[in-house]
Parts: structure tokens; sequence; C-alpha cells
């Protein structure tokens, strides 16, 4: 093989070696944005507002980081292993820093936004740097440089792609926010060393081309540490968030779900918000399930309430046959049967209850509904507090719900507090009616929420009272004198008209963002 002939077939290798690169690098930068969306998600209710200032940020930060690279481009390859260097170490432990910050000096904000500037700056650098070694030794005309570019870009897509599927589907539910951060920012520095060996070679000298994979291996060895280290930080932070010790955690697809212990006090968190604790949730659920059951209710169906606290409640009312409960997370299914039975009493196992796993609405729209619908619905959701909850209080869900109700049935729906989140509570009455339906809200003391409400509804125009069924079993907290006071609103909590909450327009999302005015 002559000289001519074996420096295109080496030129080809490289450069196929260096898009290999660029497609590594891509995923990496896609799981980075994407790590920063779950942990604004988890740590701080990631809304909408916080969801559009980290991409809008992290694209902002693509064209400084492109801008201030300029003068580096005489030295690429160079700069390109300390970019990615740099971008392996931030990028590995971000999630790690966000996690402790949050924890230990509530400053979960401020890194969020430093993470995402700095690594949306250190992305932004390599196109300008790639682009820039890809030509290096070419004359490049128009058709060369339109040529280079086409495959930079299919490289950088395509290895967008990859880290699109590889977050949501392998590193986080496999290896959780930290672990799967520090395993992709490893990936990050793997792809830098080969990008080492086989550009700086010839370019710098033995010495700094040792000294280039010398602070690679470092920093690998770094990330490896918090590998293996990342549950004990991960356990130390989170522990610090709770008062009481944590029994049991996952991190499902959906949300982060714990469960603590203080003596007989269980408790379950959805990424950080209090759902029950079993001191006092026998009031909440009595108060949301017996109202909805009216005189004779046979067939109820529950939305959301995948602890399995409304099920127990409804098995222990005479006349009740079958219970369809609709719960979106397998994950708190598994501990509603394993770490939360002896609070709902296997409810969930039994043959009257049964569970399905699926969206609520996604349910509604296809459900083969038994013949006259159910009696009763009871919807007990999270409050709406991100765009995806809110969707499940609309007008919209409220009037699928109806196709489900039988003629008469009633339908009770928890909307949070009527004194904390006082918009929110009489947006949430005004969109049931507004769906069809006439409204009777209530509210009730529960020590560990404050003032609860309720909206207890039917179709037609005469509300409904609520009562307390004659033949219900013997209550702890609930009777027809709380019920008949639940219905009474002071002066600091009245109604209020609202506008409805819409798919197109969800108000109550915001409603929920701003909390008591």
């Amino acid at each position: 093989m002559t000289a001519a002939l074996a420096e295109p077939r080496a030129t080809t290798r490289w450069r196929a070696v260096l898009l290999a690169a660029v497609a590594a690098c891509a995923a990496c930068g896609i799981v980075y944005e994407l790590a920063l969306l779950t942990l604004s998600t988890s740590l701080n209710g990631g809304g909408i507002v916080e969801t559009s200032l980290i991409v809008a940020g992290y694209i902002a930060a693509l064209g400084l980081g492109a801008l201030l690279v300029k003068p580096l481009l005489a030295h690429a390859a160079v700069t390109f292993i300390a970019v990615e260097t740099l971008l392996g170490i931030i990028g590995g432990l971000s999630a790690a820093a966000l996690y402790v910050a949050f924890a230990f000096v509530d400053g979960s904000t401020w890194v969020l936004g430093l993470g995402t500037a700095l690594i949306g700056g250190l992305v932004g650098a390599e196109v300008p740097l790639l682009m820039t070694l890809l030509q290096r030794g070419q004359v490049a005309g128009a058709t060369d440089t339109g040529r280079t570019l086409a495959n930079l870009n299919a490289a950088d897509y395509l290895g967008a792609l990859v880290g699109g599927l590889v977050w949501p589907f392998i590193l986080l539910p496999h290896l959780g926010m930290i672990r799967g951060s520090a395993a992709t920012g490893m990936v990050n520095l793997v792809a830098a060393a080969v990008v080492a060996v086989f550009l700086l070679r010839h370019s710098v000298s033995g010495r700094q081309l040792a000294a280039a994979l010398c602070a690679l291996a470092a920093a690998l060895a770094l990330l490896v540490t918090l590998l293996v280290r990342a549950q004990d930080i991960e356990t130390t932070s989170r522990q610090r968030l709770y008062a009481d010790p944590i029994i049991a955690y996952r991190h499902s697809a959906y949300q982060e779900i714990v469960v603590t212990r203080r003596g007989n006090d269980l408790r379950l968190y959805l990424d950080g918000g209090l759902q029950f604790s079993t001191r006092d949730e026998y009031r909440y659920t009595e108060s949301l399930v017996y109202p909805a059951l009216g005189d004779g209710a046979r067939s109820v169906l529950v939305l959301g309430g995948g602890d399995g606290l409304a099920a127990r409640e409804l098995l222990r009312q005479p006349g009740v046959e079958s219970v369809q409960q609709v719960e979106l997370d397998p994950v708190v299914i598994e501990l509603a049967r394993t770490t939360m039975r002896e609070a709902n009493g296997g409810s969930l196992d039994n043959p009257h209850v049964n569970v399905v796993i699926g969206d609520a609405m996604d349910w509604l729209r296809r459900a083969d509904v038994p013949s006259g619908g159910f009696d009763a619905v009871i919807v007990d959701l999270p409050d709406p507090d991100t765009p995806v909850l809110g969707r499940l209080y609309s007008t919209e869900f409220y009037a699928l719900v109806a196709n489900a109700l039988a003629p008469g049935g009633l339908m009770v729906v928890q909307a949070g507090s009527p004194f904390s989140t006082r918009a929110a509570f009489w947006r949430a009455v005004s969109t049931i009616r507004s769906a069809g339906y006439a409204v009777t809200p209530y509210h009730v003391h529960v020590p560990t929420f404050g003032d609860w409400g309720f909206v207890l509804a039917r179709r037609g125009d005469v509300a409904p009272k609520p009562t307390v069924p004659a033949d219900a079993p013997p209550l702890r907290f609930l009777d027809q004198r709380v019920l008949d006071a639940a219905t009474v609103f002071a002066d600091d909590v009245r109604p209020r008209p609202m506008q409805p909450s819409t798919l197109d327009n969800p108000r109550i999302v915001d409603d929920m963002r701003h909390g008591y005015d």
C-alpha cells in the first residue's frame, strides 16, 4: 500500500472515531439536561416556569459557549479534551451537588441555575471545536464544508436521540439521578480519552499527552468514587429532609416516593409532599369516602388513591360489592401492598377490588364502564401543582367522569385547602360546576394538613347534601353533625367566583404556585 493511499485511510479512521465521539458527547449533553429537568421536578416541583427557564437557559448557554470558545479554535484538539474533561466532571457531579444543596443549605435553585449555565456553555463549545477538528488538513470549499457540517449534525442528533432514550428507560430507573449522572460523566471522560489518543499523539509531546490522560484518569476516579458512594450521599441527604426515619424509598418513572415511620406514625410523601399520616388520616379518608356513597352504592370507581386507604373504607361499607381502582404509578401500588399494608388493611389484595395501572384520564376515555355506570366516583389525586396533574383538574376531565357515573351517582373530589390554597380550591369548585355538575363544597380539619376541602357533585341542577350513610360502620371522626358543619365556610375562606381550569388554560396550576392569596 502506498503512502498516498494510507494517509486518506488513516484520516478516514480518525474522523470516524471523532464522529463517534460526537455522538457519545451529544448523548451525554442531552442526559445532563434531562437530569436537571428531573431534579427540578423532584426537588422544586418542576412547574412550567422552572422547566421553561431550564430549557431556555440551557439553549442560551449553548450559544454563549460557542462564542466564548472562538479564541481557542487554534488549539482545537487540546481545548476539546479540556472541555470534555470539565463537562464530564461538572455534569457527573451536578445531580449530587444539587441534591446535597437542597438537603443541607436550601440552595438548590442557584445550584440548578449555575449547573444549567456551565453545562450548556461547555456543550455549546463542542460544535465549533469539532467542526475545526473535522476540517483539519483540508482546503474546504463550500460543498466540502456542507458535507462536514452534515456529518457533524447527523452524529450530534443521533447521539441526542440515544441520550434521550437512555435516561428515562435505563439510567434513571436502574441507577437513579446521582449515579445516572455520574455514569454519564464517565462516558464523557472515556470519549475524551479516545479522542486524546487519536488526535493528540501527533500534535503534542508524549509528556503532554500523558498529562492529559492522567487528568482524565483522575476525573474518572472521582466519578467512580461518586458512583460507589452515591447511595450513602443520597441516603444522608434524603434523611435530612424528613423528620422521621425513612423506611422505604423508591424513585419511579413518575415521582420520588418516601415512607417514614416514627413509632406508630407512618407517613407517605410523593415528591416531598405529605400524602397521609396514620395519626389522623382517618379524618381525611372518612370525609372523602362516605359522603360519596349516598344510600346504597354498590359499585365505586376510585381514581388515584394508590395508598389503598379509600379502598379500605369502601370495603367496610355494607353493600359495596366492587371497587375499581385506577392508579398511575405501579410503585405506589407495590408499596401499598407491602410497606403500607398495615395502614390500609391489605385492601388492594381484596377480591372485591380490581386494580388497574394507568393514567386516570386515558382510562376514562377507553374504559369499559359497567352497564349503567358506577354508583359513586372518588377522585383522590395529588394536588395540581404541575401541568401533568393540572389536566386531571380540568373541565374536560370531569366531563369524562360524568360518562362513567350512573344516573344520580355522586362524585367527590379532594380539592386541597380552602385556607392555604384558597384560589385553587374555589377554582376546583368552579371547574367541576362548569362540567355540568351541581356542587356542594365542604371542609374539615386534618391536623397534619390543616383545613382541607372536598367537593361533592352530582350531574344536574340540584346540589347534593353531604350525608353519612345510615348503615355506615362505626367511624372515628365523621358523623352527620360534623358533616353539616363542614359545609359552612367562614368569611376568610368564603366562596369566590372563578373561571374554570381547562386543558387549554390550566389556571389551577398557577393558583397552586401562588398558594394563599
